[in-house]
């Protein structure tokens, strides 16, 4: 008997220890007495649950305890199902948590929402408690009279909950800024108009509504330095002009080429003429002698037109060096 009493005292033993192992293994006990003195009422077989679906029940209880101390209400099966969506159920707590103490109207549902997007819920909540500022890179721009101008703007921006899923970031924002800081300049009659007032650049950005589509509200537009670059219009009229004389210099070479080949086309001709003046003289021997074959002409006429030739030479060359009086004076 004494035997059978020990041998049952020893299985008793062991089944205690294995049965405490099971519980420190799979039942976090800690965890538990922790979550009852806080007032979140879960069960142990919740967290067995947790631990059966590869989800650590400190990762879930943790932020219960927090949001409950919060005074938030929230479900503990939602809060398992974020999480094994991919969520990041603690930063979730707190932006609630956050967005209750600063009387954000912010659900359980649209905050899980906005963090399975992309989103930072918590950084959200706190640029809507505490704007921030956007700093627009240098952005350029050209007035009517040829100036450009170098704008650098500051945006406020407030983070809109309600527009956070499905809304355009700052890169929007930045956009839509300095193409209104480029159409107001470019509107401008005078550079001078915008350096003596660059708040109407603030103030026709503003009124375009750039916020819209946005997952901000544009608070404020300030212009925090405006500097003079190029004289682009005169810049752009020395373009003009340069490519006009180039324009003029080709027109002209190629006048001038007209006109050399024209030129060379013409003494071409001029020899050509030439050639055949000399193909005719050489002709007229051989008419004289077929006419003196023929009898058509006689001794006497052939030397009255030598003569005649004769004649012709002696005045041609009196034209040219003038009448002897004259040569003598000179």
């Amino acid at each position: 008997m004494e035997i059978l009493t020990i041998t049952t005292g020893l299985i008793i033993l062991v089944g205690t220890i294995l049965f405490l192992l099971f519980l420190n293994i799979f039942v976090p006990v800690g965890l538990w007495i922790t979550a009852f003195f806080s007032g979140v009422k879960v069960s142990l077989g919740t967290m067995v649950g947790m631990r059966l679906r590869k989800v650590k029940p400190r990762l879930i209880i943790s932020p219960l305890i927090n949001a409950t101390k919060a005074g938030l209400d929230l479900n503990i099966g939602e809060m398992e199902a974020h999480f094994l969506a991919g969520g990041n159920i603690d930063r979730v707590v707190l932006a609630l948590i956050s967005a209750d103490k600063a009387n954000i109207g912010l659900t359980f549902q649209r905050a899980t929402a906005i963090d399975l997007a992309g989103r930072d819920v918590l950084e959200a909540v706190r640029v809507s408690v505490n704007p921030k500022v956007i700093e627009t890179p240098l952005v350029a721009a050209v007035a009517k009279d040829g100036i450009q101008l170098k704008a650098l703007a500051r945006v406020t921006v407030r983070a809109n909950i309600d527009r956070l899923v499905g809304g355009a970031g700052e890169e929007t924002i930045i956009a839509r800024v300095g193409e209104g800081i480029v159409s107001t300049i470019g509107s401008a009659d005078t550079h001078k108009a915008v350096m003596e007032n660059p708040d109407s650049i603030s103030e026709t950005v503003l009124n375009k509504g750039l916020d819209s589509g946005t997952a901000f509200e544009i608070l404020s537009i300030d212009i925090a330095d405006v500097d003079v670059g190029k004289n682009i219009g005169a810049q752009l009229q020395i373009d003009q002009s340069e490519a006009d004389k180039r324009i003029a210099q080709a027109k002209a070479e190629e006048r001038r080429a007209m006109a050399v080949a024209h030129e060379q086309e013409m003494t071409a001709r001029t020899q050509e003429m030439r050639a055949k003046v000399v193909e005719a003289e050489a002709e007229v021997p051989l008419a004289m002698a077929h006419a003196f074959r023929e009898g058509k002409l006689g001794v006497m006429d052939y030397y009255n037109m030598q003569n005649i030739r004769a004649d012709t030479r002696m005045r041609e060359s009196i034209s040219r060096t003038g009448p002897p009086g004259e040569a003598e004076e000179k």
